[in-house]
Parts: structure tokens; sequence; C-alpha cells
């Protein structure tokens, strides 16, 4: 099958980028009526609505989903590919990121990111949802999983690590001399499930007591702040908490540590991959990860 018109292709992704006509025609430098008439050609061609016109605005169709992702992609490598390679098409870098990540590793040494290319605006943003990169204002996102994100470069930054933790207050309530003892106290977020990992891993039975109500937050740094207050046990990540450890404000009861196989990930689309901002980015972040082993 033939490519269909270029024209019509360049229309497509712009409105699906944006997800508005108007936005497409001022992007594109067009009248909007030129933009719709583009994208009537190709869905003519296609034999299918690419868009729905809803009163808020408008949709992709299933068949329009499934042609924005590799069209944006394209595009999105074609600017690339005829940039000044000597000039950094991004001025403000935006990253995406958890917030448990952002706050507790990543935030601390943006600053020095910045100073290093002072040329380059850094904006971070927190959310547990993941980026579309398609019709957000995002350069690059760090996420949590398994790599396995199609259509996206991926590059591992470090495996994801929970060990409980507690303060030395609840900690004096009970003797701890073995893992099982953690059950007498109130576990934060009991049903995550990396709980059941860490018990298993210590040959405990989870079950062996009955689950009471407890404290069920939405960050690990959320959960940190109660066990703080002593409210209760976490279960954190070692590396995000160094400087609770070293001054005991939090203690780490057992030097086991589990892993659920998931890690934190640097991702882009494809055709960003050589933004020289990107690039910085990524080389920063790897060395301040060498540095830092966990």
């Amino acid at each position: 099958m033939a490519l269909p018109p270029l024209a019509a292709l360049r229309a497509f992704e712009a409105v699906a980028r944006h997800l508005s006509f108007t936005r497409a025609a001022e992007d594109l430098g067009m009248t909007q009526a030129a933009v719709s008439y583009q994208i009537r050609l190709l869905e003519e061609r296609l034999g299918t609505p690419l868009f729905l016109r809803k009163p808020r605005g408008i949709v992709l169709t299933e068949t329009g989903a499934l042609f924005a992702r590799p069209t944006i992609d394209a595009f999105d490598m074609l600017r690339e590919t005829y940039a000044d390679p000597s000039a950094d098409g991004v001025s403000t870098l935006s990253i995406s990121t958890v917030p448990t990540f952002a706050g507790a590793w990543l935030s601390p040494r943006l600053g020095k990111f910045q100073m290093n290319h002072p040329n380059l605006a850094v904006r971070l943003e927190t959310s547990d949802n993941l980026v579309d990169f398609g019709r957000e204002d995002i350069t690059v996102a760090i996420r949590a999983g398994d790599g396995d994100w199609p259509g996206l470069e991926v590059h591992e930054l470090m495996p994801i690590e929970y060990t409980p933790m507690l303060s030395p207050a609840l900690a004096r309530k009970h003797a701890l001399n073995s893992p099982a003892d953690l059950l007498k106290l109130p576990l934060l977020d009991r049903v995550d499930p990396n709980w059941a990992l860490w018990m298993r891993t210590a040959g405990v039975d989870f079950w062996e007591t009955a689950p009471r109500p407890g404290l069920t937050l939405s960050t690990d740094l959320h959960e940190a702040r109660a066990a703080l207050e002593g409210y209760g046990v976490a279960l954190l990540t070692p590396r995000f908490f160094r400087f609770e450890l070293a001054t005991g404000s939090l203690i780490q009861p057992f030097p086991l540590l589990s892993r659920s196989g998931r890690k934190f990930w640097l991702v882009y689309p494809k055709g960003r991959r050589n933004r020289p901002a990107i690039r910085k980015f990524r080389a920063f972040l790897l060395d301040e990860i060498a540095a830092d082993p966990g």
C-alpha cells in the first residue's frame, strides 16, 4: 500500500498531538479549514474516521489511536534529523516522575544539573500516572516497571528494593529479635504486595496473624513521615532515606532487602534520542547513580 500524502500525514500528526484542530492549524501555519480538509482526505483514503467530535473537543477513534503513536514518533524523528546539531532543540527539559523518586533522590540533584547547564531550563513534575508523550508537554519520564514500553527508548537506572523501617520509639515498645516480630506492630500499607514478598523472603508466614485495620498512604514519602511519627512500620527503599537512617530518626531492624524485579527507568520517545538536552540529562543520571551504588 502506498503512503498517504505527506500533507495529510502532517496534519494528522499535529491534530493527534494536540487533540485540537485549532492548535494544529496554528502549529502548521494553516487555516483550520485546510487542516480539516487534509484529515478528511486521509479518512477517505483509509475508509474510516480518525477522530470523534465531542462537545468539549475531539478524541481519537480506535483506528486513529492505532496510527497516532507511530506517526507522531516518525515526525519527531524527522524533526530531530533536520535540527541544527549544534543547537539544543529543547530549551526546557520537562521531567515527569513518581513523587518518592522525585522527592527522595532526584530533586536534591537537579540543582547541580541545571548549574552545569545554565542555558537549559529544568522543570520537574510528579505524578503516579504514565506520561502520554504525544499529548503532554513532557520531555522525559522516569518510570517504575519492567522496562517494556513499546515505542519508547528505555535506560535502566536502579532496582527497586524494600526493607522495613520504623522510629526508635516504636521499636522500643517491642523486642524485634526476628522478622516475625514485626507482625506485632502496625504495618503501614499492609495490603502492599511488597510486604508479602519481603516476609516470604524472610521466611515469615505473613498471614499468621489476622490483618488489622491500619493506615494506607499514597506514596513512600507519606509512609516515611508516618513512620517517623511512630504510627507504624513502613516498607521503604533504603537508598531514598539515607539521611533518616544516618541520623537515627528511622531504623532498619533487619539487613534483608527484597526485590520484586521492578526497576526505575529513564524513558522517552525513540525519535528524541539525539536531543542534546536528553543526552546531557541521561549522562548526568547515569553518572550520579554510578556514584551512588545504594
